[in-house]
């Protein structure tokens, strides 16, 4: 099964492909699993003690994929933030080292939602998770957006329903 990319944007720290000090990462839909993914690698320019990442590095990638979540089933436009999140840290997440984190909605909804995350390691045991409430993007964040709205925009995937109700990429055959 294909996994649909997510839309980026341009300055984020964690996906902004213009961000010379981001983390530039991609997260993808897996439908199957209900659930958004990401794997990615951290050098040591992300590490707290030597080998280990940043705490402060985890929590990012935590909230960040946690938060896109709702975005999965092609709701690409149903942007939340943060309002709470509680990290746990579990193991050392080492930096270069190859890691996955995922994230799931626990509960959904339009204005709110509760969501929950976990940098995976590459053994399969589960290095940090967090738990998060999320609620609407608020209208004035989105007013300042400008070229990121566009960005995001721009790599939006474009879907369709097929008779079945699942979605499909446009350029799938």
């Amino acid at each position: 099964m294909k996994k649909l990319r997510q839309p980026t944007s341009l300055n984020c720290f964690a996906c902004g492909k213009n961000n010379p000090f981001g983390l530039h990462l991609e997260w993808f839909n897996d439908d199957e699993k209900q659930q958004v993914e990401t794997t990615f690698t951290l050098g040591d320019n992300y590490c707290s003690y030597p080998g280990t990442v940043h705490g402060g590095i985890v929590a990012t990638i935590l909230d960040e994929t946690s938060g896109r979540a709702v975005l999965l089933n092609n709701r690409f436009n149903n942007l939340m933030v943060t309002l709470k999140m509680e990290v746990t840290y579990k193991k050392n997440t080492p930096t270069n080292t190859p890691l996955r984190a995922v994230g799931r909605i626990v509960k959904g909804g339009n204005s709110r939602a509760q969501v929950e995350g976990e940098i995976i390691l590459p053994d399969g045991t589960v290095s940090a998770k967090c738990t998060s409430i999320l609620f609407k993007l608020p209208q004035a964040v989105q007013d300042k957006w400008g070229s990121e709205a566009e960005e995001w925009a721009r790599t939006t995937p474009v879907v369709s329903e097929t008779c079945t109700g699942h979605a499909k990429n446009k350029t799938e055959k």
